[in-house]
């Protein structure tokens, strides 16, 4: 393309500090190094995470650019990259996979050891891409989405088929995919099986689709807001309860329910309190759950011993267990011959200057996913 090697004036939406709103800017982006990828974003999905930066509750240098779920196409690359060229349809990986690392080379690992959970905001060789009014803008986990152009790592980024909407398979970036394999990967789990999902957001729905996927016979969806259960119901939930419809604790609710019988439980929250009840709620033999939802920052938490005694497993995920450069190609291929069906999880699609109001739909509970396009 005409603008490989040149800086890249575009829009961005960047983050000044926390807690307050979006602003459209003008940046400029650099061309990529030795090893990096430019890349031209066509659709982003909103993530609660993104929202975490902006409340504080995730950590982040400021002014930065977050935005981690989407779908671009290669504008250009540095030297020496081999696996994208110019013109690819491509998915961001907040979850890199270098292929070289402990967790990369062991058959059941997948957090990388160039993931940057500790808000670094640089690429590999320690310095940013964005520019603002003469400033430097940090990126964020190794993606930064909400900007017409991005440079990411080769690492961090996986070639799809051409023919993928992009407005859909984004979710495969974040969302879907990290529900959908906390079941079928980190879960395991088994046909025939009862699971059971805490959290009915677009992340929970993913985990009810991929317990159907594993040919689970019982969904049970759990939420306090009953507004969710039609929805969770129609991706494959069996049933659907709250909480608050009962003073018994929801462990005991749920083995009334089952004849004791819950073989997988996902907590998709990410409340401490709630963690400890999806682990209860397991068979206390057999049972195993999956701690899916992210959990708060600098928290610790209290629980009873004899809950792993008697045998549970507790398990935790990051991006559902799933290697990233390997597993998202072939789940946008699963995508594309009807495997699964991202419709259902998409409640909104505005224009990219819409962003602010994107989070408000987010927050007042509106929506689902969100995706934004340019």
């Amino acid at each position: 393309m005409g603008t490989a090697g040149k800086v890249i004036k575009c829009k961005a939406a960047v983050l000044w500090e926390q807690k307050q709103p979006f602003s459209i800017e003008e940046i400029e982006v650099a061309p990529p190094k030795t090893k990096e990828v430019r890349i031209k974003i066509l659709a982003t999905g909103i993530c609660r995470t993104d929202d975490h930066v902006i409340k504080g509750t995730m950590v982040s240098k400021f002014p930065v650019i977050v935005g981690h779920e989407a779908t671009g196409i290669v504008e250009s690359i540095g030297e020496g990259v081999t696996t994208v060229q110019p013109g690819d349809k491509v998915i961001p990986l907040f979850l890199p996979q270098c292929r070289e690392c402990n967790a990369c080379r062991n058959p059941d690992g997948n957090l990388c050891i160039r993931s940057d959970i500790t808000g670094r905001g640089v690429l590999a060789d320690g310095t940013t891409r964005f520019t603002c009014k003469g400033k430097p803008v940090y990126h964020f986990m190794n993606t930064s989405t909400f900007t017409e152009y991005t440079v990411v790592d080769e690492s961090s980024v996986a070639k799809i088929d051409d023919a993928a909407p992009p407005e859909k398979v984004c979710l495969i970036g974040c969302g879907f995919s990290t529900g959908y394999g906390a079941a079928v990967k980190t879960g395991k789990v088994k046909p025939g099986s009862t699971c059971v999902v805490f959290g009915l957001g677009g992340v929970g729905l993913s985990v009810i689709m991929g317990c159907k996927s594993a040919g689970a016979s019982r969904i049970i969806g759990i939420d306090l807001n009953k507004d969710k259960f039609e929805k969770a119901m129609a991706v494959g939930a069996t049933e659907c309860i709250s909480p608050k419809d009962s003073t018994k604790p929801i462990s005991e609710v749920l083995s009334e329910m089952t004849g004791n019988n819950v073989e997988y439980t996902f907590e998709v929250i990410g409340r401490l309190e709630t963690m400890i009840d999806a682990l209860a709620s397991c068979h206390m033999n057999y049972g195993t759950s999956v701690v899916v939802g992210a959990p708060p920052s600098a928290k610790m938490l209290t629980y009873d011993p004899m809950l792993f005694f008697t045998g549970r497993t507790w398990k935790g995920c990051v991006f559902g267990g799933l290697k990233s450069r390997d597993d998202v190609p072939k789940l946008v291929t699963e995508f594309l011959a009807k495997k699964f069906d991202l419709d259902q999880l998409i409640t909104h699609v505005l224009p990219f200057k819409k962003i602010n109001e994107g989070f408000e739909l987010l927050n007042s509970g509106q929506s689902i996913r969100t995706v934004l396009t340019f």
